[in-house]
Order: structure tokens, then sequence, then C-alpha cells
């Protein structure tokens, strides 16, 4: 049995707060923990670059979902003017059923998603019955 491994606590060079309810515990990697007081200018500057991080999050993702519909249009135009017969039918089939698998959810395609399209359009080679004997 492993034990888990202790905590390491560090102290903020700014502000020097340790464990304490009205402070605020920041973990740095696991298991190690750094405490900031409340108006710790390091703490601030942690949470501004947070809070700016989501902003971007949220702003990159209505881009994205105002952009979708039409890219994906186009890769369907795409794919339609491709004629059936070529050695790309599969790859192109497999890219537009996986971006329309994306356009149904608002996180990521999951990988089982990913493998049920992949063998879909590349299945595995069968055996060849050559080598069967009566």
């Amino acid at each position: 049995m492993s034990e888990t491994p202790k905590t390491e606590r560090n102290v903020c060079p700014d502000c020097q707060a340790g464990p304490d309810p009205a402070n605020a515990c920041v973990g740095v990697g696991l298991p190690m923990e750094i405490w900031h007081a409340p108006d710790c200018p390091q703490f601030t500057i942690m949470q501004i670059n947070w809070e700016a991080g989501t902003r971007r999050v949220k702003e990159q993702d209505a881009w994205a979902k105002g952009i979708f519909p039409a890219a994906h249009e186009r890769l369907r135009q795409a794919a339609a003017a491709i004629e059936p017969s070529t050695a790309v039918q599969p790859f192109v089939d497999a890219l537009t059923e996986l971006v329309q698998a994306q356009a149904g959810t608002d996180g990521f395609v999951l990988l089982h998603q990913w493998v049920e399209i992949l063998e879909r359009h590349f299945p595995p080679q069968l055996p060849g019955l050559d080598h069967i004997t009566e």
C-alpha cells in the first residue's frame, strides 16, 4: 500500500501568509500549496489572470459557435464536389462525419465516437481466405 505524499506548504514571498481561515490556499501542483492573504499582490495578479483567461475562453467559444455553421457548410459543399470513386473518399467521408459529430456537441467528440466513425470508414482488413484448405 502506498501512502499519500505529504503536502508541501510554501510561504508566499509577498505576504508571508500561512494556513488561516482568512487566507486563500492555492494548489500549485500536487502535493504543493501556497497560501495568500486577501490583500496579497501576487494573489491579486493570479485572480486577474484567471478572470482574463476565462473571458478569453468565453470570447473564443462565442466566436467559434458563430463561425462553425458556415465553415461546416463549406466542408459539406467541398466534400460533395469530390468524385465518389476517388481514393480520398473514405477520408472525406470520415472528416465530414467527425465534423457533424462535433456539431452535435458543446464539448468534444468522445474517443468512442471517433473510433466508431473511423471503424466505419476504415474497417479492419479481414484475413484472406486463400490459406484455408478443405
